[in-house]
């Protein structure tokens, strides 16, 4: 593990840091450190860092409340750039945008990569947005109910598809579980983040389990 000293800071002290959100990898903003703001973020656990303009350091979130909480610092080959996953409150620039980066120079078509959020915010966006003939929104204009039938029946479709060892069949009714579910979840105000957190603290329990087990 390294350690602050092993670092390579810029002839003004600095280190530049890549942050980039920990569940999406998605680069949030490009900052400063110097080994005052650095030493902070690994003490608090949360980005600190060292304003070019102001010269002083800043707690990220300190007046916004978008606190940024740090999960893994990893360094570059030359030990002079930082990257730095977190856990954001909120948006990362300024502008209240979730990322800085959003003005695009230069994009190459090619197919859109596919992403449980990408999934979820359209979801999302066929509840607020009804589009005719959209089988989603048929869904959210039927209710809860409705939605929940087709959960049941696609939890059904895949106890068969499994139960028959059909291995291509039985991963195309998990989708159709997974699709309804996320629908389910939106009809709720059920996140991703919520889901994710839930089997978080269920690692954390079974850990202990273990861990009392061997003792």
């Amino acid at each position: 593990m390294l350690k602050i000293d092993d670092l390579k800071f810029d002839a003004n002290g600095l280190i530049p840091a890549v942050v980039v959100d920990h569940a999406t990898k998605q680069v949030l903003t490009v900052a400063y450190m110097n080994k005052e703001s650095l030493g902070i973020t690994l003490e608090k656990e949360l980005t600190c860092f060292y304003s070019r303009s102001r010269q002083k350091l800043w707690l990220k979130g300190e007046t916004s409340g978008n606190y940024q909480h740090v999960v893994a610092i990893t360094v570059d080959c030359d030990r002079d750039a930082l990257t730095v996953e977190v856990i954001p409150d909120g948006p990362a620039c300024h502008k209240g945008t979730f990322s800085c980066f959003n003005d695009k120079l230069f994009e190459k078509e090619t197919p859109e990569e596919f992403s449980y959020e990408g999934l979820m915010a359209l979801i999302k966006g066929r509840k607020t947005e009804k589009k005719e003939g959209s089988y989603t929104t048929y869904l959210f204009e039927k209710g809860i109910d409705k939605i929940l039938k087709k959960v049941g029946e696609e939890a059904t479709e895949v106890i068969i598809a499994a139960k028959a060892d059909d291995k291509k069949d039985t991963i195309y009714e998990i989708a159709d579980l997974a699709y309804h579910v996320m629908v389910l979840m939106t009809q709720m105000g059920i996140s991703l983040d919520d889901i994710k957190k839930e089997l978080a603290s269920r690692h954390v329990i079974d850990k202990k389990v273990k861990q009392e087990k061997m003792t």
